[in-house]
């Protein structure tokens, strides 16, 4: 029975959940990173990737395709130069926002946030340090009666 129990005994037991509790904060927030660091791997890979297709389509098609304009098109030798570096621009800035929303749509440590909260209770959700005007503010007064 815990009324039984010696003071020693429950503070052991209070060591050895709050120990327990804290590694497993961590082990939650090591998920959360590898989680995290796996999007960010697929962002920065969309983004090698998009840099790779502007290299080699800058080198290698665009001499082909801004020719075949002058000579098909008939339009003069730079203006057929400039629309194809504007179509090779379009389409890096299209691979670029796609990386960049996959970097938004990263979950940020949100469920070791709300583990956190829950054990701060309601009272005290933000997860910034208190002041020291605010530190016990949610306990009652303590009013002596004198005997």
């Amino acid at each position: 029975m815990p009324e039984d129990e010696s003071l020693g005994a429950l503070v052991a037991q209070a060591s050895n959940h709050i120990s327990t509790l804290v590694r497993s904060e961590i082990e939650l927030a090591k998920s959360e990173l590898k989680f995290d660091a796996r999007r960010i791997g697929t962002a920065t890979g969309l983004f090698a990737a998009a840099a790779f297709v502007l290299h080699l389509c800058l080198i290698l098609a665009s001499f082909t395709i801004a020719y075949v304009l002058v000579d098909v098109v008939g339009l003069a030798q730079w203006l057929s130069f400039l629309i194809v570096t504007v179509f090779y621009l379009v389409l890096a800035g299209l691979l670029g926002f796609v990386g960049y929303r996959r970097l938004k749509g990263l979950a940020g440590f949100r469920r070791t946030k709300r583990s956190l909260q829950t054990l701060k209770g309601p009272e005290q959700a933000s997860l910034s340090a208190p002041s020291a005007g605010e530190i016990g503010s949610h306990r009652e007064p303590v009013h002596e009666t004198v005997p």
